[in-house]
């Protein structure tokens, strides 16, 4: 036994803190949709959670510095016509949202630096392709404009919003899709289902290039996550309903790499994870609990570190991007999460008594550049995230407007003599598969 017992690591003493009353955000109204999202999505800039509406659906977006009682009278994001289900931040672009709704669309927002003055109701584009409610919105991690959407019609659409079209369909999945995670450099992503199984997709091939059956026996919903090193990190539940968390090597799926069993609660367990730490924090609907582990090379490979409890239940949780945290405070993580009437912050710090950057906790990290275009993605092209040094913190830059040119459907053909007349208009190509006759059922 030469091996010390005690494993080092630099997050063994992370230690989680709700912030001050103040700093919180109040009297907001949760949605009360019963989706496993998070109903939540934070960047540098700003907080924005689903929230309850008459009529249609909306959410609430707040600059992240506007803490305290939101007024009942603030504007919210409003569009859609039915509850919204999913929201998610452009990782390029702090002012652009994407949301979805059970009003079978997915939609983009253009938020202004400033706090809202009035409602915003018109999306800088609407897609429409889905003909059931749509339940997950996700960017791909690298290339611009490039948004993925999956609803309750078992497709997965994945669009260039910069156009408005959609590029790639597949329908591999014969039930609902519970989640899905890219992968760091977004050549991949992984499913999980109601069928029970595993998936990781290549979408430019348009194939499932590996699967899994049941990696949990029970049959609640499972979570899964790509982490850095291209394994795949999943939650879900034994037989005897016992949550579980696994971590699989999506090139062997046979046996898991780790499989953990944690305690008999009934809540999805929702993943976040820091892929500069390789750490996960699970945060289970109905919980008052946020546990975190680290992901090493080395048995057990995932590390349990510590537990995070508060005294009330969450609704649901939203996790901060790695260069919105206070390096002076050596905050490695902060998670908001939401009750029913508001949304507090938690901070997750690792304990160090200098006040210097700490350079062993924040490698450089993912910054808001794409590392291409759409188009360059679509051709083949894999990039890593283009990384930004977290020294002396991150200043978010202005406002960018997210242009959207439509394509004339007409443009793309080769032009021939023949007037429109006599052109047999069933040859003309369909934008986005169905989704014109879709979008207007």
């Amino acid at each position: 036994m030469s091996r010390s017992i005690v494993r080092q690591s630099k997050f063994r003493h992370v230690f989680g803190q709700t912030v001050k009353a103040e700093q919180g955000y109040d009297d907001i109204r949760v949605s009360k949709v019963t989706w496993d999202s998070s109903f939540c999505a934070i960047n540098p800039k700003f907080l924005a959670v689903i929230v309850e509406s008459s009529g249609g659906g909306a959410f609430l977006v707040l600059p992240i510095s506007k803490t305290g009682r939101v007024d009942k009278n603030y504007p919210l994001v409003i569009g859609h016509s039915g509850p919204v289900l999913d929201i998610d931040w452009c990782p390029h672009d702090d002012n652009i949202l994407a949301s979805c709704s059970e009003d079978c669309t997915a939609m983009v927002w253009q938020i202004p630096d400033h706090s809202l003055t009035r409602p915003i109701s018109d999306p800088v584009v609407v897609l429409e392709g889905h003909s059931k409610r749509v339940g997950i919105v996700t960017w791909h991690p690298t290339a611009r404009n490039i948004l993925l959407t999956a609803g309750s019609d078992n497709l997965v659409i994945i669009w260039n919003v910069g156009t408005g079209e959609a590029l790639i369909s597949m329908d591999d999945h014969p039930d609902l899709i519970y989640s899905i995670s890219w992968n760091r450099n977004g050549s991949l992503f992984c499913t999980t289902c109601k069928d029970r199984r595993l998936r990781v997709c290549d979408p430019r091939k348009r194939e499932v290039v590996a699967e899994r059956l049941a990696p949990h026996e029970g049959i609640r919903p499972m979570r899964a996550i790509f982490t850095r090193d291209g394994n795949i990190f999943t939650t879900g539940f034994t037989r005897m309903s016992q949550r579980e968390l696994g971590l699989w090597d999506p090139t062997n799926f046979e046996e898991p790499i780790a499989l953990l069993e944690l305690d008999t609660s009934n809540g999805v367990l929702l993943p976040y994870y820091d892929a500069d730490a390789n750490m996960v924090y699970l945060c289970g609907k109905g919980d008052s609990s946020i546990r975190y582990f680290e992901i090493t090379e080395e048995p057990p490979y995932v590390h349990y570190l510590n537990t995070f409890s508060s005294k009330e239940p969450q609704r649901g949780m939203g996790f901060m991007p790695k260069r919105g945290v206070d390096v002076t405070k050596c905050e490695i993580a902060r998670l908001f999460k939401l009750l029913d009437k508001k949304c507090e912050p938690i901070t997750m710090t690792v304990p160090r008594k200098s006040d210097l950057f700490q350079d062993d906790l924040y490698p450089d990290t993912a910054g808001p550049e794409p590392a291409m275009e759409a188009e360059e993605w679509l051709d083949g092209r894999d990039e890593d995230p283009i990384l930004v040094s977290m020294r002396g913190g991150y200043m978010p830059p202005k406002s960018r407007e997210l242009k959207v040119a439509k394509k004339n459907v007409l443009e793309s053909r080769p032009t021939t003599r023949r007037s429109m007349s006599t052109l047999d208009t069933n040859s003309l190509p369909v934008v986005g598969g169905d989704s014109e006759s879709e979008g207007h059922k």
